[in-house]
C-alpha cells in the first residue's frame, strides 16, 4: 500500500489513497481530536502559520504505555489546507534520534471523485535512526509491540477514516 520511492536514507516518500474528501484527511492529521485515534495515538497541537510550532505528545494509549510528554516537534514551513502541509519534525521522547535534528515532513492531498491521494514526503537526510524507524525497518507487529512506521501510520489512517474504526483500536476476534 505504501512504499518508498526513493533511498530511504535520504527521502522517503510514502502514498495511499482513501476513500474520503480532501478536508477529512487533513482534520484527521491536524485536528487532535483524529490524531488521537489512530498510528501511535499522539495528540498533535499545531498551529498552521508559518513559523508556528507542531508539538505531538503522548495520547491516551501512549500514556497507559508509560510514555509521557511530548513524543515530536517542530515548526510548520507551509500549510495551504486541505492540500499542503510543510514541517519540520524531530522525534524528542528518544534522546538519541532527538540528537539527530530536524527533518523535513510534507504532506500533500489531492481530491478526486471523493478519493484522496495523500502522498507523505520525508527528507530524512543525516538522520538514520529516524529514517530507520520511519520506514518501518523492525516491524514486530506479531509480539504485540505495533509499528512500521509511516506504512504503518497510514493504513491504520485509511483505516479509520474508511471504516470508522482504526486498526490499532480493533478489538480481536
Amino acid at each position: 500500500m505504501s512504499t518508498p520511492e526513493q533511498d530511504p536514507t535520504t527521502v522517503q516518500i510514502h502514498r495511499v489513497y482513501i476513500s474520503a474528501p480532501a478536508q477529512r484527511v487533513w482534520d484527521a492529521i491536524t485536528d487532535p481530536a483524529w490524531t488521537d485515534r489512530y498510528g501511535y495515538g499522539g495528540v498533535v497541537d499545531v498551529d498552521l502559520r508559518p513559523g508556528g510550532r507542531f508539538v505531538s505528545s503522548a495520547g491516551e494509549g501512549m500514556r497507559a504505555a508509560g510514555v509521557t510528554g511530548p513524543i515530536v516537534d517542530g515548526e510548520v514551513i507551509q500549510a495551504d489546507p486541505p492540500k499542503l502541509l510543510v514541517q519540520t519534525w524531530r522525534l524528542v521522547m528518544d534522546e538519541g534520534m532527538k540528537a539527530e535534528g530536524f527533518t523535513r515532513l510534507t504532506y500533500e492531498l489531492h481530491e478526486e471523485w471523493g478519493v484522496t491521494r495523500l502522498t507523505v514526503r520525508h527528507d530524512v537526510s543525516g538522520a538514520p535512526g529516524v529514517a530507520a524507524m520511519v520506514a518501518g525497518r523492525g516491524d514486530d507487529t506479531s509480539a504485540g509491540a505495533g509499528g512500521g512506521g509511516w506504512p504503518w501510520i497510514l493504513s491504520d489512517l485509511k483505516s479509520l477514516l474508511e471504516t470508522g474504526t482504526a486498526f490499532t483500536r480493533a478489538t480481536p476476534a
